[in-house]
């Protein structure tokens, strides 16, 4: 009556065959026994095993709103006032924001990145981390490092993940031009009307993440605004494309023809198409007046049999179709 746990199964595919043959020819099973399964998306995962289970999906949520709203969710009162330093808290929100653009910019493909990325909650986890003990140990006088902590932003937590030369390069433009003492200013903003907030509670700081804008321009990460318009048309495609994969077989198509009954018609009509088969006799008395030993007729009666077999294929192969379509295929 356990659960069993397997991660990642993506990695081992031919398993999982195993796994479902195991399932289904289990005699008796426990009904508070679970299998969770995690993967990654792949085109050779079983179909069988995935139609047959429970799916669910954690993706990151769309919008610059919505992803500051998930962040700060998960963000607790002690959370936010686990440090005394008075840059605690931008840092956080600035950390924050930046998780969040790293993530939206993947929505764009190659113009977001030039290679997809899988960025997810560990790695803001560590990030904030990392911020919260550089600030414990920072001295006052000196004041927050922030040459280091722009390294381990782009280069380590974030950056680690990052293999394409121009895509470090942007991450590290995006550490550079947001952290530093600057942030700090009342005139700093990510982009227009994007700012920092300033709040002592979980509660003010979602309060302000309500009032940003649902849809963001692509001017926030960075972007020209017909990043927009690539973006949207591939999202059309790819929906469409969606709902035509997953199309039941008794959907209507062009005319009001279901697919099966196109491919009947295009079977009827190949099958009229088709010649008769050749009579052997008929062929062999022809063959003999133009006279059978000839090399040429020799090659002729080759052909005329490929030919022969080719049709009788064909032809087997149409009505066994039209059968299948029927139902009465034996």
């Amino acid at each position: 009556g356990g659960w069993l746990l397997l991660q990642n199964c993506h990695l081992g595919l031919g398993f999982l065959n195993e796994l479902m043959d195991t399932i289904t020819t289990k005699e008796s099973m426990s009904e508070d026994f679970r299998t969770w399964i995690t993967t990654e998306v792949h085109p050779e995962f079983p179909i069988n095993l995935l139609q047959s289970s429970i799916k669910f999906t954690n993706e990151p949520p769309q919008g610059v709103k919505a992803g500051l709203k998930r962040t700060y969710s998960a963000v607790t009162q002690d959370l936010l006032e686990v440090s005394k330093m008075p840059q605690w808290k931008p840092l956080l929100y600035a950390v924050a924001f930046l998780h969040t653009t790293v993530q939206e910019r993947r929505k764009f493909g190659p113009l977001g990145w030039n290679i997809p990325y899988e960025f997810n909650q560990a790695d803001f986890t560590a990030s904030v981390q990392f911020i919260q003990n550089h600030l414990n140990d920072v001295a006052v006088k000196h004041g927050v490092n922030w040459s280091c902590v722009r390294y381990m932003l782009g280069e380590v937590q974030y950056g680690g993940r990052v293999t394409d030369d121009l895509d470090k390069a942007l991450l590290n433009t995006y550490t550079r031009v947001w952290f530093g003492e600057h942030m700090f200013s009342e005139k700093f903003c990510f982009y227009k009307d994007y700012v920092i907030p300033r709040g002592n509670t979980v509660e003010d700081y979602l309060q302000y993440i309500e009032q940003l804008p649902v849809i963001d321009t692509p001017k926030v990460f960075g972007l020209h605004p017909n990043a927009d318009i690539t973006y949207q048309t591939n999202l059309a495609d790819e929906t469409f494309s969606t709902i035509v994969s997953i199309q039941p077989k008794d959907s209507s198509t062009r005319g009001g023809e279901t697919r099966e009954a196109v491919v009947q018609r295009l079977a009827d009509e190949m099958l009229e198409k088709l010649p008769p088969d050749y009579n052997p006799h008929e062929v062999k008395a022809q063959l003999q007046k133009m006279g059978a030993i000839q090399p040429i007729n020799i090659f002729l009666r080759q052909e005329i049999d490929r030919m022969q077999h080719v049709i009788s294929r064909v032809r087997t192969t149409l009505t066994d179709l039209k059968l299948a379509i029927d139902g009465k295929l034996l």
